[in-house]
């Protein structure tokens, strides 16, 4: 990688950290998605060059994410929709690691459309609704997002 190709990396790290350190809840789960997806597309290329490395780690970042958007479910107040969420969030963390094992570009597309599917609706939601509960009810997200 070039100077110039590492300068513009960083450059984009920054402004995700800078996006991220600013981000209302709602936004870091849409961002959390983006970056699911980007993931898996980019172990998608790896994977279709042979880059076992590149696949694999991309792979890993991919399911990490996922599990954040496990962990930020709050399944007192969410319900059976987080309920639901969890077992779906966990059936893709399985097939992204199946996918990794069996070098199986299928399971990386079947992952990737039902996380665009959830993240589809996420996005319907507005951050003033998210931000809306009724008196002692919690969103079905937590605040905190790690």
């Amino acid at each position: 990688m070039n100077k110039n190709a590492k300068a513009l990396q960083q450059y984009k790290k920054v402004g995700k950290e800078s996006d991220a350190a600013f981000a209302s809840p709602h936004r870091l789960i849409q961002m959390l998605f983006e970056g699911a997806l980007e993931k898996i597309s980019i172990a998608r290329g790896h994977m279709e060059r042979g880059d076992i490395a590149g696949k694999g780690q991309n792979i890993g970042w991919a399911i990490s994410i996922v599990e954040g958007l496990r962990t930020s479910l709050d399944k007192g107040a969410g319900g059976e929709v987080a309920e639901n969420l969890d077992s779906l969030y966990e059936y893709v963390e399985h097939r992204l690691t199946e996918a990794n094992l069996d070098n199986n570009i299928e399971y990386l597309d079947e992952s990737s459309k039902l996380l665009k599917t959830i993240k589809s609706a996420w996005d319907e939601i507005s951050d003033q609704a998210t931000d809306v509960r009724p008196q002692g009810e919690s969103s079905i997200v937590s605040a905190t997002v790690t």
